[in-house]
């Protein structure tokens, strides 16, 4: 699958260099390397030789473990030519202590909070406590350990050996993360509503919110019956106003919209990069868990440093079997999610979240597939930017634009939404409502701001809202995110009602404090916000109404009717209006169009008009659910292209 045109293809063959290592030229280690690499991996040649791994497997291991900044055993174990487990039962054989092969995390002597600290940490880590039947035990689970000092350290301590066990750090895992679960799943479903209540959208609007409500429709109520006239004037303004912002927004970000042009990538220092953690959250995705996976081993990163969590609900038993029933590399985990507060994306993420290491944190759905050098942009893009900017945005690109209107319409709303809009909010330091995935963030930045509201149905857009109010921005880059539209009005919809009602439950959350949020966000900021949400949520309701008004009134004009003042004054404003909307959307995404990709565009235009009446109703939609269901997580299904024509944006 080719992620860049012939635009990008310079960039594509000078990216085999993208990752390099220090003391070498054209990807040879040099002689220097090489006699230090021998001489660390050599106090391993006697358990090699009992795993039955080469000389020359090992000296190239122990090259990589040289140029990545990293040792022997991490590079051993990532590079899949040893099982983890068959490796750290050779390790207690060779160094005489016995092996466990299976931890009960009932017989763990670990406080929660301890053991998720465990799951957390990457370097060396100190004995477990364990009982066993023959009392107390330590059990260690071979993890950076240098086996020569290792050996002196037992023959120092010749009494160690009757407490200390070995085990594999995958079967402590296991069992850490047992034990941690009742924490972790409070954490997940409450923990951004008990350190930052007024951000939390487990309570979708406060007291003086449905007081306010209560009394703006009764004051509606009571104006229609005193002064009927002027009721639907007043109404029809308002509404006017918020459509009118949305054209504006979008004719400003007009004159900077562009195709995607590839930006050269610096050769990187294996060395320097970090650990980048990788989470995906998997529900009822058995079909895509093999192109998924597939996907992910094409990431260029040292899969020393890299961490990829499979979050999977833990009675998603057919997604579950799949995964089970695969290969999996070794820097790949799956996270069972138990039951526990709201089942949602989010709560699945929050759950994860704890039990990683990465610096950097990166979202993938189950549908997308990466551009290789993504996670190489975003680190170079954060190494140069300054620390305010904790959050990346990569674009979404739509691979099946041709198999059906829906997904021709939605290929173009993403066009104009991350090749123009996007860039335009961020080139201008203003707020940036995120994208459900290729969300790239500073992991520190991300658990202070509380993670992911478990509550909130578009967990994106809140985040984006919530950081700036943090005082930190967000960025574009342009490495893309390949993935399927909806091909079918039946998947189209419960996925954008569920957009609808997440962008309700985050206007409503951060509009608990309207004074506050404006001194959080700046005079811009707070514009954009108030368009981007209540604009585009009032502006997709209005619009049947203001198409209606529009289309009764130019009858009245064709048949001669006489039009009242009101007709008179609304008129204009509705043409201006409708006609704006559909220009604005149309001229920003075309744009955004490479020249290939506008082939058919003509559809776009002719249908519109139908795309805009079905968001309408998807609107109304999220708001009855807003109200009987606000939580409800309503699963997109996701089918895999057949032969995807957008491989090549």
């Amino acid at each position: 699958m080719a992620f860049l045109d012939a635009e990008g293809s310079s960039h594509r063959s000078s990216g085999q260099q993208a990752v390099r290592g220090q003391g070498s030229r054209r990807g040879s280690p040099d002689s220097t390397l090489l006699a230090l690499s021998f001489s660390e991996h050599a106090e391993w040649q006697p358990l090699l030789t009992r795993i039955g791994v080469s000389a020359e497997t090992a000296l190239r291991i122990a090259v990589h473990a040289r140029v990545n900044g990293t040792d022997f055993q991490s590079e051993l174990l990532a590079s899949g030519v040893v099982d983890a487990t068959a490796f750290s039962r050779a390790m207690a054989q060779e160094v005489g202590l016995a092996f466990v092969d299976y931890v009960d995390p009932e017989r763990l002597i670990m406080r929660a909070k301890d053991c998720i600290a465990l799951l957390r940490s990457r370097g060396k880590q100190n004995p477990v406590k364990y009982e066993d039947a023959n009392g107390i035990s330590f059990l260690i689970a071979p993890e950076r350990i240098r086996i020569g000092q290792f050996r002196e350290l037992l023959a120092r301590y010749p009494g160690a050996r009757a407490r200390l066990k070995m085990t594999s750090r995958g079967a402590l895992r296991r069992a850490a993360l047992a034990r941690a679960r009742p924490r972790l799943v409070r954490r997940a479903a409450l923990g951004l509503f008990e350190a930052y209540p007024e951000f939390s959208a487990r309570i979708v609007a406060n007291a003086w919110q449905g007081a306010a409500w209560g009394a703006a429709i009764a004051g509606l109520l009571a104006a229609a019956t005193l002064v009927p006239d002027l009721v639907p004037g007043l109404l029809h303004g308002i509404l006017s106003l918020f459509f009118f912002a949305c054209i504006c927004i979008r004719f400003a970000a007009l004159p900077t919209a562009a195709p995607p042009q590839p930006e050269s990538l610096e050769p990187a220092v294996a060395s320097e990069l970090p650990v980048y953690t990788v989470l995906v959250a998997l529900y009822d995705e058995a079909g895509m868990v093999p192109g998924l996976i597939a996907a992910l081993e094409r990431i260029v990163w040292p899969k020393s440093k890299l961490e990829i969590k499979l979050v999977c609900e833990a009675d998603d038993h057919a997604t579950l079997s799949v995964i089970r029933a695969c290969a999996l590399p070794p820097y790949m985990e799956v996270i069972e999610t138990p039951q526990g507060g709201p089942r949602t994306k989010p709560k699945a993420l929050a759950y994860a979240l704890p039990v990683t290491s990465g610096d950097f944190v990166v979202l993938f759905d189950a549908e997308d597939h990466p551009h290789p050098y993504q996670l190489l942009q975003a680190w170079q893009r954060f190494r140069t930017a300054g620390e305010e900017v904790v959050c990346l945005q990569a674009p979404l690109e739509i691979s099946n634009r041709d198999n059906s209107f829906l997904s021709r319409m939605f290929f173009f709303e993403y066009a104009a939404l991350f090749r123009g809009l996007l860039p335009w909010l961020a080139r201008r330091h203003l707020v940036l409502p995120l994208g459900g995935t290729s969300n790239h963030f500073r992991r520190q930045a991300l658990q202070l701001l509380g993670g992911w509201d478990p509550h909130n149905v578009t967990e994106d857009a809140d985040l984006g809202l919530r950081l700036a109010r943090f005082g930190y921005r967000a960025e574009t880059i342009w490495c893309p995110t390949l993935e399927d539209a909806p091909e079918e009005f039946r998947v189209w919809l419960p996925q954008r009602t569920r957009w609808f009602k997440g962008w309700m439950q985050t206007w409503l959350v951060h509009m608990r404090n309207p004074a506050r949020l404006g001194r959080d966000l700046g005079f811009g900021s707070f514009l954009v916000a108030q368009t981007l949400f209540a604009g585009m949520i009032v502006s997709a309701t209005a619009h049947p109404f203001l198409l209606t008004s529009a289309a009764e009134t130019l009858w009245d004009l064709a048949v001669g009717n006489p039009l009242s003042i009101l007709q008179s004054v609304l008129l204009p404003i509705d043409v201006v209006n409708i006609a704006g909307a559909y220009l604005s959307f149309l001229l920003l995404g075309r744009r955004t169009l490479r020249k290939h990709e506008r082939k058919g565009l003509w559809k776009v235009v002719l249908f519109t008009p139908v795309y805009w009446m079905m968001i309408s109703l998807a609107a109304w939609r999220s708001l009855w659910q807003l109200w009987l269901r606000p939580h409800h997580w309503e699963k997109t299904a996701h089918r895999r292209a057949v032969s995807p024509t957008g491989a090549d944006a």
